[in-house]
């Protein structure tokens, strides 16, 4: 399914304007054909939170599965050891800018915050931490919303990015940032499974 993105929630990765196919099918469970993918963490999913009007779907990262406890702090996100029941960093180099790069906060506040994953659901954030509306504030607030999505509000997962295409300029430049968005295709390091 193509989407086209639309905010700079997922700077640096995807880019405002810039379209993507979505996979819809994965995390569908079809009997005879295929059983289907379970959500993994780093996924980059597409999901109605149905928290605004305005703005139906949302494009996050997977970063808390069902069950975990994780722990915001000081700009560093935390996973809980099952087995030393102590706060592990989780390294998100590979994937968050520089300046997002150990800067995840709340709300700008860099105390601690717990958030403990139910069963069946999933904690996401996105890429450009200080400048998205996701699971830390209930995707806009909580007192409308809640922390996490459940697998039914998931439409799927972004399979390729197919950059931006500027037709006044004949180029692949996004014309707010001009930033080259070329096809990136399967050569992002989080797309290397397909």
């Amino acid at each position: 399914m193509p989407f086209q993105i639309n905010g700079q929630s997922m700077y640096e990765t995807y880019y405002d304007k810039e379209f993507i196919i979505v996979d819809r099918l994965s995390y569908l469970d079809i009997p005879l054909l295929w059983q289907a993918r379970q959500v993994e963490r780093w996924d980059v999913v597409i999901f109605t939170p149905e928290v605004s009007e305005d703005r139906k779907y949302f494009i996050k990262r997977v970063i808390g599965l069902p069950g975990e406890t994780l722990k915001i702090e000081n700009g560093r996100v935390y996973l809980l050891n099952q087995v030393s029941n102590e706060f592990d960093e989780i390294n998100e180099g590979a994937y968050l800018s520089e300046e997002n790069n150990k800067d995840t906060t709340v709300r700008w506040d860099r105390w601690e915050y717990i958030y403990e994953v139910p069963d069946g659901q999933y904690f996401v954030m996105g890429d450009n931490r200080n400048h998205s509306t996701d699971g830390r504030t209930c995707f806009q607030s909580c007192s409308i919303g809640e922390n996490y999505i459940t697998p039914k509000k998931i439409t799927g997962r972004v399979l390729l990015d197919l950059g931006y295409f500027n037709f006044s300029s004949f180029s692949f430049t996004q014309p707010d940032l001009w930033i080259d968005t070329h096809p990136r295709f399967f050569d992002n390091w989080w797309t290397h499974k397909y």
